[in-house]
């Protein structure tokens, strides 16, 4: 399939923007010159979604928004995508990038949020509070320092150290935590942590496990059965990452049979849609456990970090093709183009390309200020500053060739 989009007046792109996406994005949006932005609090069912998304230029979504590539088909205008979170699961990156659609979203912005939660949930298990919280409620009054423990001196156990994983650390020192960690690429230590070679080490060493690591086939049930089996007797899991990692019927099991002294479980395999669905889980009253609702990044101060950040990458690209921070697409970061026409020309990466993207120009007789390629194995996304009037005409013969996914000019 080959689409085109070529330049258009700024009020005339449409934004639209769902989820409830904080208000500093849509400001940001605004701020940059564009008016016509469509804002929704809730994710629209999927037939609905297909409707409105025809005639959309830039989507803004988090996490509830699940674009396929049959949705995709029906976004013929659709520019580029911006997850106003952190992962990007709920968009078939491989397709996007296969219409020639960016996909932006906000790695590190809630970065602070989910360690201090993490850390408020290590002194809550180490303490026992869930279970003494939970009896208070029942009118029990479990006043006893059995189980009770300072953070001071007790091992953390960091799977997976990078941005959150790292400062989490960073903050465990400072209350007096040991630090170790394991990832499976090599990592400079922070403070005083001490990388392990193995997961298993981390394991069997750590009074608290907290995990940090990505969605992928590797990591999906990392956490089973034989893998809280090698963890301390009494120990605690701590999951803020991602819902698949950790083999819920094998916590629970370790939970039932005390080998683990408590849990704290932020993501889950399967989550409500919505706050009207029920939440299921193995995990439901035992006492032991923290459950919150996927709210790791959920601060105030998060959601507007990963707002303005997103919406500024997708500022940049509408104004001057720049895609630094796309997940699933060739990387550049442009400068300005007061003196000359930008073109943008999105291929798939087969031989002879630039070559016919460059005879166009010579036959035109055009100067090339400047020009910027970078390529995926699948994709190629070529920038030219170009010395001419005639950009539309330029765009057309451009868009004839044979490997085109999409043109865009910008005035």
């Amino acid at each position: 399939m080959t689409t085109r989009h070529h330049s258009l007046a700024k009020n005339k792109i449409k934004f639209l923007m769902l989820e409830g996406i904080h208000a500093k994005g849509l400001d940001e949006i605004r701020r940059s010159g564009y008016e016509w932005i469509v804002s929704e609090a809730q994710a629209p069912p999927p037939g609905r979604l297909a409707e409105m998304i025809e005639d959309v230029h830039f989507l803004g979504i988090r996490s509830r928004t699940q674009l396929t590539a049959d949705l995709l088909d029906r976004a013929r205008k659709l520019t580029a995508i911006g997850c106003f979170c952190i992962g990007t699961d709920q968009v078939d990156l491989s397709e996007a990038r296969r219409r020639g659609i960016p996909v932006f979203n906000a790695p590190y912005a809630n970065t602070r949020s989910v360690a201090e939660l993490v850390l408020a949930e290590i002194i809550l298990l180490l303490r026992g509070i869930p279970a003494r919280n939970a009896g208070a409620h029942r009118g029990q009054w479990l006043k006893s320092a059995r189980g009770s423990h300072e953070v001071r001196g007790k091992t953390l156990g960091i799977l997976g150290y990078g941005h959150i994983g790292s400062q989490l650390g960073i903050l465990a020192e400072g209350l007096g935590m040991r630090v170790i960690y394991f990832d499976i690429v090599a990592k400079l230590p922070l403070g005083n942590a001490e990388p392990r070679t193995r997961m298993e080490s981390v394991l069997e060493e750590a009074d608290v496990v907290s995990i940090h690591v990505p969605d992928t086939e590797r990591t999906r049930n990392m956490i089973d059965n034989k893998a809280l089996g090698r963890m301390k007797p009494g120990a605690h899991l701590i999951n803020a990452a991602r819902g698949r990692i950790v083999d819920i019927p094998a916590l629970a099991a370790a939970l039932r049979a005390e080998r683990l002294g408590g849990a704290a479980i932020d993501v889950f395999p399967v989550e409500p849609k919505g706050a009207d669905d029920a939440f299921e889980s193995e995990l439901r009253g035992m006492d032991k456990v923290l459950l919150t609702p996927h709210i790791g990044g959920s601060t105030e101060e998060a959601q507007q970090n990963i707002a303005l950040d997103v919406a500024t990458k997708l500022v940049r690209y509408s104004d001057n093709g720049s895609t630094m921070g796309a997940v699933n697409f060739p990387e550049v970061s442009l400068p300005d183009h007061a003196s000359a026409r930008r073109i943008m020309h999105i291929h798939r990466n087969e031989p002879g390309v630039l070559q016919a993207v460059n005879s166009v120009i010579s036959k035109a007789s055009i100067n090339i200020a400047a020009q910027y390629l970078q390529t995926l194995p699948d994709v190629g996304y070529v920038v030219m500053d170009l010395e001419t009037e005639d950009a539309p005409a330029l765009v057309r013969e451009l868009d004839a060739i044979p490997a085109t996914i999409r043109t865009r000019f910008l005035y």
